[in-house]
């Protein structure tokens, strides 16, 4: 199997492990770092400066308000996940952590 359809199959089931991608509005923001505590993530910080906790930034994206991520939970709990593009460095886990 080449690379490109590697590629595109590891995208095509890293997708299918998400509940729901919410599409975008054009002047959604992106997430730019994790707020941490205790190693946990417990939020978001947004490329407009703002933090949000873990739950709202759901609902944002929900909203169409947060691109490049998905939703996906896990047990009783809802998270954002990074949708695959072949870019690692805009991962949410290779995002910087900020203290909460």
């Amino acid at each position: 199997m080449k690379n490109n359809d590697k590629d595109m199959l590891n995208d095509a089931l890293a997708r299918n492990t998400l509940d729901d991608i919410p599409t975008p509005k054009s002047d959604a923001k992106e997430i730019v770092g994790l707020v941490k505590s205790s190693g946990r993530v417990t939020g978001y910080q947004l490329s407009d400066g703002s933090t949000v906790s873990k739950q709202e930034g759901v609902d944002l994206a929900k909203e169409g308000e947060i691109k490049g991520v998905g939703i996906a939970h896990r047990k009783d709990t809802e998270y954002l996940k990074s949708l695959p593009d072949g870019t690692e460095n805009n991962n949410l886990n290779n995002l910087p952590s900020i203290s909460g």
